[in-house]
């Protein structure tokens, strides 16, 4: 994994500015950060603050962190699903470094678990190609009876913990024009982004609410591109003994930055490498809906294969976590908040093994409920009082409907003319007796161009087109 590229994808120095130093680096063999340091690409605060969260590989065994046994019934275990034969490809199984797998081979050899079938083997475990032994199937078998987890060799807990403060959300700087700039075509006002930025920028807990079909949840999922930076997520953490998976790539968005270094190219990484056991990914963003139960938020525990999937929560750490349709879901709102009002405040959860042992996890991420419902209907004002930041996403005004109903029409090709604009209007607050909302102009100009196309007419208005589509803004009532 290249330094630069991975500098580039946190968007700290340009494509360019990498290209230029690479080329100093071979005029005066100083490292690649050194060299974007010195041209003034990036602060050496701002290098070091970002090597400061990457997870470098581990120079020994007892450097993974992972004792010697697991690590060694692991491989067995790979080498028996997989049928691997050659180091390289233990390597690529179990995503550690060449030196500690030839260690892990030679382990087993000594132990005859693995016997040589290629190669001389007196050049070094990294020079032959390896079989099980009889001995070697048998404690496969009986590895994975125990747990049926054969994938990328785990990370400590403490070395999860540790990672996840390091990469904290709040580390990320949330400024007027990054959210501006995330909201894009979003007919969002200034004074909304004044409002949200302090809660953005603070991590603690938001809650959005308004009537339905003004953007709560268009709002939420926008700030996916304000935390866009890269985080590092493991494979799989050993706690107790037992393994749990947290990389899920229904969550995990992976920067594929993996590719090997070409020959000749000098190491950017100051002589290291990225430990494999973590991905590169962006900031995770989750959302939930009406699905969601407090078992959700428990570890999910594979009686079968007796291993353990991470919660949503814990696949969410370092970035944003979204409950949409707060107050639907089948779990009363008051056990929900019951369930989460202390980790949001400790920035500490609990989780617990099936075996009873309960460990601490860090409670990292921002959390954000949106709800159509009236807050003081979902929850009494102690737990109001727990959320420090309330917005509400209500009716756009006029101004601001006009502005969303403009850009729809120029998407479409269509001319909203001020004539139009005020028949729409009294069609919908008069006719129709509703209040404005911001779903309505594309909801609308989509039924117009709908009826167009019927007709093959090009996209324009009429009065019975605005009737029509006014009309399935809401059912006639009798």
């Amino acid at each position: 994994m290249r330094l630069g590229d991975l500098l580039v994808a946190a968007q700290l120095v340009t494509p360019e500015q990498v290209t230029e130093a690479l080329a100093l680096n071979m005029r005066n063999g100083r490292r690649l950060g050194e060299n974007l340091v010195a041209s003034g690409a990036i602060t050496a605060a701002a290098l070091d603050a970002f090597l400061h969260r990457v997870p470098f590989e581990p120079q020994d065994i007892p450097a993974t962190g992972i004792d010697e046994k697991t690590l060694l019934n692991l491989l067995i275990k790979l080498a028996y699903v997989g049928r691997l034969e050659a180091p390289a490809q233990m390597v690529e199984a179990i995503k550690l470094p060449p030196h500690i797998v030839a260690d892990l081979i030679r382990l087993a050899v000594e132990r005859r678990l693995l016997r040589a079938v290629g190669g001389q083997e007196n050049l070094g475990a990294y020079s032959s190609a390896y079989a099980l032994t009889e001995e070697g199937i048998s404690q496969a078998q009986e590895g994975l009876r125990q747990s049926g987890y054969a994938g990328p060799a785990p990370v400590a807990l403490a070395d999860f913990i540790e990672l996840v403060h390091r990469q904290k959300i709040n580390n990320v700087v949330v400024t007027f024009d990054k959210i501006r700039a995330a909201f894009g075509e979003l007919a969002i006002s200034d004074v909304f982004i004044e409002k949200i930025g302090p809660a953005l920028n603070s991590d603690r807990a938001i809650l959005l609410y308004g009537p339905p079909g003004n953007g709560k949840t268009s709002v939420a999922l926008c700030f996916a591109d304000i935390f866009n930076d890269i985080i590092y997520i493991p494979h799989a953490v050993l706690i107790g003994g037992q393994i749990m998976r947290v990389y899920d790539p229904r969550v995990h968005v992976k920067l594929n930055l993996e590719a090997p270094t070409e020959g000749g190219t000098p190491s950017l990484f100051r002589q290291e490498e990225v430990d494999a056991r973590w991905l590169s990914c962006r900031r995770p963003f989750v959302v939930t809906g009406g699905e969601l139960t407090l078992e959700m938020l428990d570890l999910q525990f594979d009686a079968t294969a007796n291993f353990y999937e991470a919660p949503l929560h814990v696949k969410a750490l370092g970035g944003c976590f979204v409950i949409d349709d707060f107050g639907r879901q089948l779990v009363p709102p008051t056990s929900l908040l019951n369930r989460w009002i202390v980790p949001m405040e400790s920035r500490v959860d609990y989780l617990k093994l099936h075996t009873g042992q309960s460990f601490a996890i860090p409670f990292e991420e921002l959390v954000i409920f949106s709800t159509n419902l009236e807050p003081e209907d979902l929850m009494d004002t102690a737990y109001l009082r727990r959320l420090p930041y309330k917005f509400e996403v209500g009716a756009p005004s006029v101004t601001l409907y006009r502005t969303i109903l403009d850009r729809a029409c120029a998407r479409e090709g269509l001319v909203l003319t001020d004539d139009i604009f005020a028949v729409i209007l009294h069609k919908i607050t008069e006719e129709k007796g509703l209040e404005l909302a911001a779903y309505q102009p594309k909801f609308i100009v989509d039924q117009v161009v709908a009826t167009c196309r019927f007709l093959g007419q090009p996209p324009h208005f009429e009065t019975r087109f605005l009737d029509y589509a006014v009309d399935n803004l809401r059912v006639s009532r009798k």
